[in-house]
């Protein structure tokens, strides 16, 4: 038995909800492999991070503003929750 079968085995195992994220998994390791995609998909994580990271350093004062700020932003579709 290969490589192949034996993790298709093991798969066939899994409860559903792990399947899915052994799908998940393998999509990305593909996304990987395409440098084009890859480079798009980092540009992508890294701006949301940063964004993640000033909403989670910032003021307390400044948190009505930035909640509004960041439902109107999730409204019009810019990010995605």
């Amino acid at each position: 038995m290969d490589i192949h079968e034996q993790t298709a085995e093991k798969i066939r195992h899994l409860p559903e909800p792990l399947v899915q994220e052994v799908s998940a998994f393998i999509d990305f390791l593909l996304l990987r492999q395409d440098d084009v995609r890859w480079q798009l998909w980092l540009q992508f994580s890294e701006s949301q991070f940063s964004e993640s990271i000033d909403i989670a350093e910032s003021d307390m004062t400044d948190y009505l503003t930035n909640l509004e700020d960041y439902e109107e932003r999730l409204a019009r579709g810019e990010i995605t929750w």
